[in-house]
């Protein structure tokens, strides 16, 4: 099997897909799989790990809602890996690659979503940013505190999926695009099942050009990446480019600032405040995995590490268990 994934990319990619036999490696060598490549074992390796267990139970945009049929960060991370999936597929670059980077971009994200990442960046003196922190579950937290060992295009892919630097990869740089692609679309969904907005909502000049459903809109930008080639690295063509962004600013007037959608993040903010400042001041509470690295890198970084390790359920909890009265009962 190894032997044919090799020679499929070396017959099938295109000349600027990034070919696994080039890969710059792992921080710690380790014994080849007779199976698997080690994108495909970098896939593996995040799959299975706890980080991405969590994401299941942490939220996307609606805190807590009452349904089942609302993303959460987890079916938010498969949305994206499916999307990246088609557009690499499509370009004929290195999927492996393309699927491991999209499954881990987000492992390091924060309990209630972006509310929760906010509340860190203000708490931290260094700040705090998604993405850096998803690259120090897969350098340093995960698998008790040794982490996963991936390889340096996975790493480089996920710390990059967002901000000003580019990936080093064409891979890398699909997980950027198919992350907006992908949250941008199912918000609306959300939003439209929450009572916040309707597909009729949405500007004609935008629902004309990309179409008026969930699917539609997806396969337009989609399609918009897949047409943009691969000339000048992995864009969209102009016009759906400039419709998305169109479609992004609708989104953040309608529902991301939204009362009803956002309504309690005054009290997330001073839930992750209270817990932050706990934890700080009493960090031999803090798990060990977290607590080997407070001299290297401080009780302000480990706390953060604790906190955005956090489901959105278990923060809940301890917080409860520590700042919420509990009724006295006569024994």
């Amino acid at each position: 099997m190894k032997e044919s994934t090799l020679a499929f990319e070396e017959n099938f990619l295109c000349d600027q897909a990034f070919k696994v036999k080039n890969t710059r490696g792992r921080i710690t060598p380790i014994k080849e799989c007779p199976v698997r490549t080690d994108f495909q074992r970098d896939r593996d390796r995040i799959i299975h790990s706890k980080s991405f267990r969590r994401l299941m139970h942490k939220m996307q945009v609606f805190l807590a809602p009452e349904g089942d049929h609302y993303r959460t960060r987890l079916t938010h991370t498969l949305e994206v890996a499916q999307i990246a999936r088609t557009i690499a597929r499509a370009l004929r670059l290195n999927e492996d690659l393309t699927e491991a980077a999209a499954l881990g971009h987000d492992l390091g994200h924060t309990p209630f979503g972006h509310s929760g990442e906010r509340a860190l960046n203000y708490l931290l003196p260094q700040g705090f940013r998604h993405n850096e922190q998803s690259l120090r579950v897969v350098d340093y937290l995960e698998n008790e505190g040794v982490g996963l060992n991936l390889t340096f295009e996975v790493r480089d892919a996920i710390l990059c999926h967002t901000g000003d630097e580019p990936a080093a990869t064409l891979e890398g740089r699909i997980i950027k695009i198919a992350d907006r692609i992908a949250y941008i679309n199912h918000d609306i969904d959300d939003a439209a099942r929450a009572g916040i907005l309707s597909n009729s909502d949405i500007p004609k000049d935008i629902s004309s050009l990309l179409g008026s459903t969930h699917g539609e809109r997806i396969t337009s930008l989609v399609s918009a990446t897949i047409g943009y080639g691969l000339e000048n690295g992995i864009g969209m063509l102009p016009e759906y480019a400039e419709a998305m962004d169109e479609l992004r600013e609708f989104m953040f007037e309608r529902v991301y600032r939204d009362e009803k959608a956002k309504g309690e993040d005054g009290r997330i903010v001073g839930m992750i405040t209270h817990l932050y400042e706990h934890f700080s001041a009493h960090p031999e509470e803090i798990p060990q995995e977290y607590l080997k690295y407070a001299e290297r890198d401080g009780i302000s970084v480990i706390t953060a590490d604790f906190i955005a390790g956090m489901t959105d359920r278990y923060a809940l909890g301890c917080f409860n268990d520590l700042f919420v009265p509990k009724v006295w009962q006569y024994k």
